[in-house]
């Protein structure tokens, strides 16, 4: 039946690839040149209008410029979409994908996709390697891309399900989701063509390949394995990736050419590696390049080499349809979701920011290149990562901090308020000491003796601090400080010759106290013996029993025994009344709780007497008990140290062993006898430094 209405020299074109398909699914047959059912619809031009049409008409070739089979043809082979730009599956189960493809359930096929830029000529290369030329795939001299998401078409003759795919570098709403498609669409398929028409190689080409290698390794290979050893899949697929054949086409420059050394592909894998980008997950890898002086493309040396890997099964086997379809349907499934959408940025920062980088996160400074000829200091706004190797923590004191106030604050050797000598004494005994410009002393360690809690508990708050090199501010005195207690004691037990008798009692008082359990009573309280009420001068000497905690003369606490409820298990001084009430057996009252570390830190200082001349004894025990652990990290083990870092003497009984505060090396004394302040490991006033660290100074 002919059209009622003839429209002559005019032409309905629908440039929407996917309109065009949405058309063809509503008319019920087929092919477009048997009879069909359209939908009600309207056309007018001018004071002609067609306002209906027939139930059945017949498409005359009158309507030729109606190009509504682009993608189908009159054998009722064509393309469908199969997944849309959004990475939405486009067919429903394994028996629409059949109908589809028509394509018989029981024929084993294999899988040939099609990759590069938009423009390229993908869609013409897999109709004229596959399809003798017939617009399966659709073709289009305009600007827009014409294939948007993957279509699928199956070819009868070799057995092959062909996939064109949208072209990279295209105009998208979402880069980083149609690399994420494509990467799908590669995991599946047995043979990758990437189609390349440039006059040479670009980046882009091996960007997209070595990172389409990385991602099937780490991450579709497992997914694949398991898809495979389900049952009805038939066993495990191949753990290797698809066959890459790269198609360059050039006019004007010649392709790669194989040398009596070095093939195409030799070039390629150079490439690849010189890029830094694997390759290892492909199965293959081949290069088929075609100088193209006249028009027309020549596809022979192409499909040549499609049809040796096709025959190829050592790696792949052909499978049912339905495994590819049910393959693809689990990867989309897996791989699908929210993605970070990054736009690709032309002049990063990096081009005009500092290169300096953090050693401890290793980001790079956010400051202006020259920043330091400015004045300013580097700067990150990113939060920094602590390792102990730098002790980038800082200290900020908590009172400030919760008056609105960010005052930094670091351990120091002596409080502003002690005197010099006096001070040392205090620091020797009681660790480090945390001083706030606003709110005085704020903490004073005892760690080594009493265990006491970390200055985070109450005083400070810790901020992780960015370390950039060459700078002295690394906040290296946290872990120095127990370093710096034993140079401490080491200090006085040097100094205590030269400081005559007068300071003497009051260093060993203070001593005494500080390491006295809570239940004796204080040295600066005890004036008369607690027994005989013998008054104490100045140079006298006082007793505490290790029962009552009272203090006597030495006459009056002469016995010794065991106070287990004290905490002391082995004979100590106890004054005669105590001893009495013990041998009469009448039980001593504890008075307070024991404390096993108050009575551990007085037995450690129990040798403290009232000469300075004896107090390098009295600390050299506690000082060797902590030594090991209270060294800074870089400082190299004493059972690791064996020769001189300088000289090379093996050290021995008369060699020592000490270390230099700089390259934290083992060296004798010969050979470290300069002093100087090493600000970048902490140590601010002058220490021992080596030889070889002060020539490098």
């Amino acid at each position: 039946m002919e059209l009622p209405l003839k429209i002559q020299r005019k032409s309905l074109r629908l440039q929407n690839s996917e309109a065009c398909s949405a058309i063809m699914e509503s008319i019920d047959t087929p092919s477009i040149f048997g009879q069909s059912r359209l939908m009600q619809g309207s056309y007018s031009e001018g004071n002609r209008s067609l306002n209906s049409l027939p139930p059945d008409v017949t498409l005359t070739t009158e309507f030729t410029s109606l190009k509504l089979g682009t993608r189908f043809d009159k054998n009722n082979r064509g393309s469908f979409l199969l997944l849309d730009g959004k990475e939405n599956l486009k067919v429903s189960s394994g028996e629409q994908f059949l109908g589809r493809l028509n394509c018989d359930s029981s024929t084993r096929v294999k899988v040939v996709s099609v990759f590069g830029k938009t423009g390229d000529g993908k869609s013409h290369t897999l109709n004229h390697t596959f399809f003798k030329g017939e617009e399966v795939f659709h073709t289009s001299s305009e600007q827009d891309s014409c294939t948007l998401g993957v279509w699928a078409a199956y070819d009868p003759h070799f057995r092959v399900i062909c996939l064109d795919t949208e072209g990279l570098l295209g105009s998208t709403s979402h880069e980083n989701r149609r690399t994420r498609l494509l990467l799908k669409v590669l995991a599946v398929s047995d043979i990758v063509i990437y189609r390349t028409r440039s006059e040479r190689l670009h980046s882009d080409l091996f960007t997209f390949l070595g990172s389409a290698s990385r991602a099937y390794t780490q991450h579709f290979q497992a997914a694949l394995q398991a898809v495979g050893q389900r049952s009805e899949f038939g066993g495990p697929l191949s753990a290797l990736g698809p066959a890459v054949i790269i198609f360059h086409e050039t006019r004007h420059t010649r392709t790669l050419q194989a040398s009596l050394t070095e093939s195409a592909e030799d070039f390629l894998r150079n490439r690849f590696a010189q890029s830094k980008l694997e390759i290892e997950a492909f199965s293959s890898l081949r290069y088929v390049g075609i100088q193209t002086l006249s028009l027309a493309t020549d596809f022979s040396d192409l499909q040549a080499a499609v049809e040796s890997e096709l025959e190829n099964t050592t790696v792949r086997s052909p499978r049912q349809p339905q495994v590819v379809y049910h393959t693809l349907k689990i990867l989309n499934d897996k791989f699908s979701g929210e993605i970070e959408h990054s736009s690709t940025v032309l002049f990063p920062d990096q081009y005009f920011t500092c290169p300096v980088k953090c050693l401890s996160c290793e980001r790079r400074c956010e400051s202006s290149m020259g920043h330091l000829k400015e004045g300013l200091c580097h700067s990150c706004a990113q939060r920094c990562r602590y390792q102990h190797k730098f002790e980038n923590c800082t200290y900020i004191c908590k009172t400030c901090h919760s008056n609105g106030k960010e005052v930094v604050v670091t351990p120091k050797l002596i409080s502003s308020t002690d005197a010099s000598w006096f001070g040392l004494a205090k620091y020797a005994w009681s660790g480090y000491v945390i001083e706030c410009p606003y709110c005085g002393e704020i903490y004073r360690s005892r760690q080594y003796w009493y265990g006491n809690k970390n200055p985070e508990d109450a005083a400070v708050r810790t901020e992780i601090q960015h370390v950039w090199p060459g700078n002295g501010s690394i906040a290296a005195a946290n872990q120095n400080a127990a370093q710096k207690v034993l140079d401490g004691m080491t200090y006085i037990s040097e100094a205590v010759a030269i400081v005559g008798s007068p300071p003497t009692r009051i260093i060993s008082s203070w001593v005494a106290d500080q390491i006295a359990p809570k239940y004796w009573r204080p040295n600066h309280k005890i004036k008369n013996c607690h027994s005989c009420s013998k008054w104490f001068a100045a140079s006298a000497s006082k007793h505490h029993c290790r029962a009552c905690g009272e203090g006597f003369c030495e006459d009056c606490s002469n016995h010794v025994m065991p106070v287990p409820e004290r905490g002391w298990v082995t004979p100590v001084r106890v004054c005669s009344q105590c001893y009495q009430k013990a041998s009469t057996n009448e039980s001593a009252k504890i008075l307070d709780e024991i404390d096993d570390a108050e009575v551990r830190a007085r037995k450690y200082g129990e040798a403290v007497v009232s000469t300075l001349s004896t107090v390098a004894s009295v600390l050299e025990y506690p000082r060797g008990l902590i030594k090991d652990t209270a060294r800074p990290s870089y400082w190299v083990p004493d059972h690791e140290v064996t020769h001189c870092c300088c000289c090379d003497v093996q050290f021995g009984p008369r060699v020592t062993l000490h270390h230099c505060r700089d390259c934290g090396q083992g060296v004798c004394k010969d050979c470290s006898m300069n002093k100087r302040a090493v600000p970048l490991r902490g140590w601010d006033s002058p220490v021992r430094v080596c030889d070889k660290c002060m020539k490098q100074d």
